[in-house]
């Protein structure tokens, strides 16, 4: 695994969509190196380092968030542009091997994305049942939730040494 390609993105509330004032999105380029089975590598990084409810899917074409959890989305197969922290956001090309981690209420949605496009999903201990939250949701009391949010203890992919540790734990 490499992580010496983390780009920390501290996003502004926008929209509706609250992003998250304290801790930034990391985008982890080429985290995995291209190997015929991302899927599992990515599955395989993630139990490791004790981020759970493990998923397999693409991302929604909808501006959406999650108050009461933390994400990681490893990309295991295809391209796409995402856009992140609501219309409107940064619009980032993401590539199979590339990883975000999301702090809660990052605003997340599949711009566009090649037929081949897959990411693996996961959660911070204590944090996989997580809500789908839109624009349309009540702000204030999403805001509370995604305060109230621990902070995951590892790094999805470099355990305790790795960039999350070093950007969101500091």
């Amino acid at each position: 695994m490499k992580t010496t390609n983390v780009k920390p993105i501290l996003l502004a509330p926008n929209q509706g969509i609250p992003n998250n004032a304290g801790l930034p999105l990391l985008l982890y380029q080429q985290v995995l190196q291209q190997q015929e089975d991302l899927v599992s590598a990515f599955k395989k990084a993630f139990a490791q380092n004790h981020w759970v409810g493990t998923w397999v899917n693409g991302v929604f074409d909808y501006h959406h968030y999650h108050s009461v959890a933390h994400e990681v989305l490893g990309v295991a197969a295809g391209t796409a542009t995402l856009i992140f922290g609501g219309p409107g956001g940064e619009e980032i090309e993401v590539k199979a091997g590339d990883m975000v981690v999301l702090p809660a209420g990052t605003g997340h949605c599949r711009k566009h994305a090649s037929a081949d496009f897959k990411v693996v999903g996961a959660y911070p201990p204590g944090q996989q049942d997580y809500d789908i939250c839109t624009a349309t949701d009540n702000m204030a009391e999403k805001q509370k939730n995604i305060a109230n949010v621990k902070l995951p203890s590892t790094d999805p992919v470099s355990g305790k040494e790795g960039p999350l540790c070093q950007h969101w734990l500091q």
